[in-house]
């Protein structure tokens, strides 16, 4: 059984106007989320801002997530590095602190020298001294660097490392992983604008912004695929086209922020040196919320 396959979303880390953490508000949004059919969440993504908090605030962001969602629902946070000692540490910290499971981005400072070699030592290493499972991660549009397929078959018979997500739209490159890698061995999308293309190539379901937002369009859109019902599929996914470029390539964590907190999320302005999105992109967003529906119920996410 696949333990961390359907659909997940990185939650944002809210923010109160004088830039401290707004506690109040992450425990009210998980607890929405958790009335959601999401299959679980993640915490200290790049949509959470997590190169941007210090320890202390990271672990108490663990803290608050991990009492507002049950056992059973998993939790993942990222705990990435740029060094192998302290990708180990931040890990340690996050399964002591009761996550179920690390996702951890390449490292990528010095890029020309993240061989096959190099990734291969890395993720060993940290996998070996994780007590909680490693899922890989490439989030190449930040990091400058990929995961090779051969990096990722060697590292898949890891018995500690049980799967990856990849945020890049080559659907190729997905479907090599997902070949050269053994069947329960998890494969999740990251980039909402090539869901469906992902679902179809044999993904097991995503990390995506746009769950936060829209949690049961995307989790129907896995039922659609896996059911087969492919035409319905792909009219979902042209219907949420507009929503996911906006709060992905274009407007990224300053988009998803506007946009939860048109939906009465708690969400705060994003962490400089980040900008909060100018209000022609606020206006957008209420458009295409209010064009999905999400708009019509601000005290409830629908699911």
């Amino acid at each position: 059984m696949k333990r961390f396959r359907g659909i997940f979303t990185p939650i944002v880390t809210p923010f109160l106007e004088d830039g401290a953490l707004d506690e109040v508000g992450l425990r009210r949004n998980v607890t929405r989320w958790m009335t959601t059919p999401l299959t679980g969440l993640v915490v200290l993504g790049s949509n959470g801002e997590a190169p941007q908090l210090d320890d202390a605030e990271a672990d108490r962001i663990i803290d608050i997530v991990r009492a507002g969602v049950p056992v059973g629902r998993p939790l993942i946070a990222g705990t990435g590095r740029e060094s192998t000692k302290a990708t180990i540490i931040a890990t340690a910290r996050a399964a002591a602190a009761g996550v179920d499971a690390a996702l951890v981005r390449t490292p990528s400072f010095f890029k020309s020298q993240m061989t096959t070699a190099a990734f291969v030592r890395h993720y060993t290493a940290v996998a070996d001294a994780s007590p909680i499972p490693v899922l890989l991660y490439n989030v190449s549009m930040f990091t400058g660097v990929t995961l090779a397929p051969d990096a990722v078959a060697t590292l898949a018979a890891h018995p500690n490392i049980v799967g990856m997500k990849d945020s890049g739209s080559d659907i190729g490159l997905i479907a090599e992983f997902i070949a050269q890698t053994p069947d329960d061995f998890v494969v999740l999308a990251g980039s909402a604008a090539t869901l469906f293309h992902a679902l179809a190539a044999g993904c097991d379901g995503a990390i995506l912004a746009l769950a936060a937002l829209v949690p049961g369009e995307v989790v129907r859109m896995q039922t659609l695929v896996s059911e087969n019902r492919l035409d319905e599929a792909r009219a979902l996914q042209r219907r949420l086209m507009p929503l996911a470029r906006t709060i992905g390539g274009l407007h990224g964590v300053p988009g998803l922020k506007a946009a939860l907190e048109l939906m009465d999320f708690s969400a705060g302005p994003p962490r400089p040196p980040l900008l909060p999105v100018p209000p022609q992109i606020v206006e957008l967003l209420r458009t295409q919320l209010d064009s999905l529906g999400m708009l019509e119920k601000p005290s409830e996410v629908r699911g």
